[in-house]
């Protein structure tokens, strides 16, 4: 039988969510460092204190941001891909991958304030973490049918982790009337390199 949570533990998982949604907006507007604890808190509704009962501080912050977007982004990516062909599979993903990219705030988070935040090396790992189990998944996934080639798989998934991410990089910087057409041509060219792959 499930435990029953008390109004304490409710208020305080209402609180971390109210942070959390309140952090991503701000983040997401105005930037890591244009961004504070006392303005988080403010548009929470809460002390300052409160944010450091669920935050240690604001790096701690932004990497639940981070982790929650990255956590959303992989559920949509993987929901996607329902094609029984695992190349048709991987195509959907993509395809989801580069609408994500679109989206400001996940593209603003995700590559641009995630490594001035986090520092470079911590930046990767969170990606790591999070995206290059799914790249390395969906390789894998074609390797094994046979679609591409079994050598240097594990070069593979690092080019491919790679080039999404130079996708993902590009669409966050462009101005938003750009972002359309530079999907167009990525995914064009993420297209063409799947199939200049393709065992022969």
């Amino acid at each position: 039988m499930p435990q029953v949570k008390t109004r304490r533990e409710l208020y305080s998982e209402a609180t971390r969510a109210a942070l959390l949604d309140e952090a991503t907006r701000l983040f997401a507007a105005y930037g890591y460092a244009g961004t504070s604890l006392e303005d988080v808190a403010s548009a929470s509704q809460v002390t300052r204190g409160a944010v450091y009962h669920h935050f240690e501080g604001k790096q701690a912050l932004f990497e639940a941001v981070l982790d929650r977007q990255e956590s959303q982004a992989i559920a949509r990516i993987t929901a996607a891909a329902t094609a029984a062909d695992p190349l048709e599979a991987a195509l959907q993903a993509l395809d989801a991958f580069l609408d994500q990219c679109c989206d400001p705030a996940y593209g603003r988070l995700v590559w641009l304030e995630g490594p001035a935040a986090l520092g470079w090396h911590r930046w990767r790992e969170c990606e790591q973490k999070y995206a290059y189990g799914l790249v390395e998944r969906f390789i894998t996934t074609l390797v094994d049918a046979g679609y591409l080639a079994d050598r240097a798989l594990g070069s593979l998934v690092r080019f491919s982790f790679w080039m999404l991410g130079g996708a993902g990089l590009a669409l966050a910087e462009a101005a938003e009337a750009d972002r359309p057409r530079l999907r167009q041509e990525w995914r064009y060219l993420i297209r063409r390199t799947i199939s200049g792959l393709r065992a022969s």
